[in-house]
C-alpha cells in the first residue's frame, strides 16, 4: 500500500474549534494531508477569533469575529455545538455529547477556561469574558453606562476596563496583589502601568479582595461596599482539560496536557496544541505553558508536519502577545524568568518605552509600550541569539538592531 493511499484513509479528529483547532485543520490541508479531517467545537457559533471580543465586539463596532476559512472547500468536516466528554485511547474513540467519534490521530485543542470567582456563581450580573456569548451579554451593559466592578488587573481586566471607560461606564478594578499584572511582570515594570488606570478615570484598588458579591454591589474584604450593576471576573484561566481525567493522557501541575517538543502527548497518535498544552523549550531550558493567541497560531503548523511525518518538526517559539489598554499598545516577546539583567529604553512615565531582559549578553525577552519597532527587531534578535551591547541598548534613539555587540 502506498504512503498516499495510507494517508487518504487516515482520519484526524481535532477537539476544539478555537484558533489552535482551526489552524491545525487548515495546516493539515495546506501541508498536503488527504485523509479525513473533523473539527469538533463545543460552541454553536461558526469558529471565531477571540481578541476582538474585548474590543470591537464588546463595544458594538463588530457583530462577530468569525475566521475567514472556507471549511467546505478545504474538505474539513465541522461539527459544532458538540462538547467533548472523554477519550478512550485504547479504542481510539473520542466521546462527545452526540456519541463516540473514532480517530486515527487525535489533536487536543480545547484551549483554556476562565477561573470563576468563588461564591459568585449564580449571582445576577456577574460575567466572564471568554466567549462570543459572554461579549454579547456584556455589550448592553456597556451601552447602558452601568457602574462596573472588574475583579483582576491582569491583561483581560485592563482591556475590559478600557472598553468600559470608552463606553462611558464608571469602573472600579479590584486586585488582590499590590500592582497590575503581578503574575506576568516584575514590580518595577508593572509600576508605571498603575498610573494608566487613574489617567483613564478608572479606580484601581490593589491589596484588595472581594469578600462577596451581592445583587447591585461588591463587598470588599475591608467592608467597603462598591456599587456594581455588573461584575466582570478576570482572575485568570486554566487549561480546559477536566474532560481528560482518567484517559491515561499525562497532565501537568497546572492541569495542562504535557506535550513533548513535537507537541505529541504521552499517548500514541495524540497531539496537543494551544492554551491546553505545555511544551519543553530548548531556547529557555524549561517547560512553557503559554496562554496567548500567537501560540495557538504557530503550534498547529508543527502538529500538522508531525502528523504527516515527512520531517520531525520541533516546536520552540519565541512567545509573543499584545494588549491594547488605556490608549497604549503593549507588546511582549520572549520569556524573562531566567534573565540576569534588565534594561530600560525610554522614560516609563512617558507614552513610549521598552524593557529588555538579557541572559549573559543575549536578549531573551522584551516588553514594548508604544514602540512596535523595538518589538519587531527585538523578537528577531531573540530568535537569532545575537550577542548584544547592553550600554548601547539603553539609548532609546538607537535601533535595537544597531545595539549588537
Amino acid at each position: 500500500m502506498s504512503e498516499q493511499t495510507t494517508q487518504s484513509q487516515r482520519s484526524v479528529v481535532v477537539a476544539g474549534a478555537g484558533m489552535a483547532g482551526v489552524q491545525t485543520a487548515v495546516a493539515l490541508r495546506e501541508q498536503g494531508f488527504t485523509g479525513t479531517v473533523t473539527l469538533i467545537g463545543a460552541e454553536p457559533h461558526q469558529p471565531y477569533d477571540r481578541p476582538p471580543l474585548s474590543k470591537a465586539v464588546l463595544l458594538g463596532k463588530a457583530e462577530g469575529s468569525a475566521f475567514d476559512v472556507d471549511f467546505e472547500s478545504l474538505g474539513i468536516d465541522l461539527w459544532l455545538g458538540r462538547e467533548v466528554l472523554g477519550v478512550r485511547v485504547a479504542d481510539r474513540e473520542l466521546d462527545t455529547e452526540a456519541g463516540p467519534v473514532p480517530y486515527d490521530v487525535l489533536v487536543l485543542a480545547t484551549g483554556a477556561e476562565p477561573i470563576r470567582l468563588p461564591g459568585a456563581e449564580g449571582v445576577p450580573g456577574v460575567h466572564l469574558l471568554r466567549t462570543l456569548d459572554d461579549a454579547e451579554r456584556l455589550r448592553p451593559v456597556l451601552a447602558r453606562q452601568h457602574d462596573i466592578v472588574v475583579v483582576g488587573a491582569g491583561w483581560i481586566g485592563a482591556e475590559f476596563a478600557t472598553a468600559a471607560r470608552e463606553a462611558g461606564c464608571a469602573v472600579t478594578v479590584v486586585e488582590a496583589a499590590d500592582r497590575p499584572l503581578a503574575g506576568a511582570l516584575p514590580a518595577e515594570v508593572a509600576a508605571p502601568m498603575t498610573a494608566w488606570y487613574a489617567d483613564s478615570g478608572t479606580v484601581l484598588r490593589t491589596h484588595t479582595r472581594v469578600a462577596r458579591v451581592e445583587p447591585g454591589a461588591v463587598i470588599l474584604d475591608d467592608g467597603t461596599r462598591v456599587p456594581a450593576d455588573a461584575v466582570v471576573v478576570g482572575i485568570g484561566a486554566r487549561p480546559a482539560t477536566a474532560w481528560l481525567a482518567g484517559s491515561g493522557i499525562e497532565l501537568g501541575e497546572h492541569g495542562e496536557v504535557v506535550a513533548d517538543e513535537r507537541l505529541h502527548t504521552s499517548v500514541p497518535d495524540v497531539y496537543a496544541v494551544g492554551d491546553c498544552a505545555s511544551f519543553p523549550s530548548g531556547r529557555y531550558g524549561e517547560r512553557l505553558l503559554v496562554h496567548h493567541w500567537d501560540n495557538a497560531l504557530q503550534g498547529p503548523r508543527t502538529v500538522a508536519a508531525n502528523i504527516l511525518g515527512q520531517t520531525l518538526a520541533v516546536y520552540d517559539p519565541v512567545p509573543y502577545f499584545w494588549s491594547e489598554q488605556f490608549g497604549r499598545f503593549v507588546q511582549y516577546a520572549g520569556h524573562h524568568a531566567a534573565a540576569d539583567t534588565m534594561l530600560w529604553r525610554g522614560d516609563p512615565s512617558g507614552p513610549a518605552w521598552s524593557v529588555c531582559w538579557l541572559r549573559d549578553d543575549r536578549l531573551v525577552a522584551l516588553l514594548a509600550v508604544g514602540r512596535p519597532r523595538d518589538l519587531a527587531q527585538g523578537r528577531r534578535l531573540i530568535e537569532s541569539g545575537t550577542p548584544m551591547n547592553a550600554e548601547l541598548m539603553t539609548d532609546p534613539a538607537r535601533p535595537l538592531k544597531a545595539a549588537t555587540a
